[in-house]
C-alpha cells in the first residue's frame, strides 16, 4: 500500500468516525425540534415516536403569548451583545498592553492577572451581588452587563493571538510616526480579527446561556432572560415539555446562528492562537 493510499485510507477512516459522533451529539438536538412539534399526549409514548403524527405549529405561537417571550429574548440580546462589545473593548486593550508594551513587572502581572483564572466564578458570584446591590444596581441592564464584562479569559486569548502578528509591521508604523494607540487601532485590530471573532462568539453564546448570574440580580418580569424565561414553563406539578422544548428551539437559534456565521473566524482563531507563547 502506498502512503498516498494509506493517509487516504485514514482520513476516511477519521471522517467516518467523526460523522458517527456529530450523528449522536445531533440526536438530542432532533428530539427537541421533535417534541416541540407534539402533543401533550405524544411526548411520553411507548414506544417513543420520532416525529409527531400531527406537527402542532401552534405550540411557538403559544409560547408567545403565555409568557412574554419576546421581552426575555430582546433582553438576553442586548445583555449578550453588550457584554460581547464591552468585553472586546476590554480586553483587546489589556492584550495589545501585554503583548506589545514594554513596562517594569509586565510578565509578572500578567500571570497575577491570568491567575484569577482559577478562582471558580462561585466565590467571586456573592461579593459580586453584594456590590451590585451597593450600587442599586439588580433589575438594572447594568448589573446584568457590567460584573461579566471583565474575564482574564480574553485578555489571555488575545494576547497570545497578538503575539502571533509580526512585529515588522508595528516598526513599519513607527517609523511612519504612529502612536501607540493607532499602532493598535490601524494595524494590530485588523490582523487580529480570527481571534477577535473567536473571543466575540465564545462571549456572545456564554452570556446568551448564562443563567446563574441573571436568576440571582434579576427579580422583576420585564429584566427576565431567555434562559430564566425557560423555567416558566416548569411548574411544581408538572412541565408542559412540548411548549418548554419549542420555547428551547427559539431559545438556541441565535447562538447557533452567531456560530454559524462566524464558524470560518472560529476554527481559524483557535487555530492560530497559542502558536506563540
Amino acid at each position: 500500500m502506498s502512503a498516498f493510499t494509506k493517509e487516504k485510507v485514514i482520513n476516511w477512516l477519521l471522517f467516518s468516525v467523526m460523522s458517527i459522533v456529530a450523528f449522536f451529539m445531533l440526536i438530542p438536538f432532533f428530539w427537541m425540534l421533535s417534541t416541540s412539534l407534539k402533543a401533550v399526549g405524544e411526548v411520553f409514548e411507548y414506544p417513543p415516536r420520532w416525529l409527531p403524527s400531527t406537527f402542532h405549529w401552534e405550540n411557538y405561537r403559544t409560547v408567545w403569548n403565555i409568557v412574554p417571550f419576546a421581552r426575555y429574548m430582546l433582553n438576553s440580546f442586548i445583555v449578550s451583545t453588550s457584554v460581547t462589545i464591552l468585553h472586546l473593548i476590554i480586553a483587546s486593550l489589556s492584550a495589545y498592553a501585554f503583548a506589545r508594551l514594554e513596562f517594569p513587572g509586565r510578565d509578572k502581572l500578567f500571570l497575577l492577572y491570568l491567575a484569577t483564572l482559577m478562582i471558580p466564578g462561585q466565590v467571586t458570584m456573592i461579593p459580586n451581588f453584594i456590590l451590585v446591590k451597593i450600587l442599586g444596581w439588580t433589575d438594572t441592564y447594568a448589573g446584568l452587563i457590567l460584573p461579566n464584562a471583565f474575564t482574564a479569559f480574553g485578555v489571555f486569548l488575545l494576547r497570545q493571538f497578538f503575539l502571533t502578528i509580526p512585529k515588522e509591521y508595528e516598526d513599519a508604523a513607527k517609523i511612519d510616526g504612529a502612536s501607540y494607540f493607532q499602532i493598535y487601532l490601524k494595524v494590530i485590530l485588523p490582523l487580529a480579527i480570527p481571534g477577535i471573532s473567536t473571543l466575540a462568539i465564545f462571549t456572545f453564546v456564554f452570556q446568551w446561556n448564562n443563567l446563574l448570574w441573571p436568576l440571582i440580580v434579576v427579580n422583576r418580569e420585564s429584566m427576565k432572560t431567555i434562559t430564566i424565561g425557560l423555567a416558566s414553563f416548569q411548574g411544581m406539578y408538572g412541565t408542559s415539555w412540548n411548549l418548554l422544548m419549542a420555547a428551547a428551539v427559539m431559545g438556541v437559534l441565535p447562538s447557533a446562528i452567531a456560530f454559524f456565521i462566524g464558524q470560518r473566524y472560529l476554527i481559524k482563531g483557535i487555530t492560530l492562537t497559542g502558536l506563540k507563547g
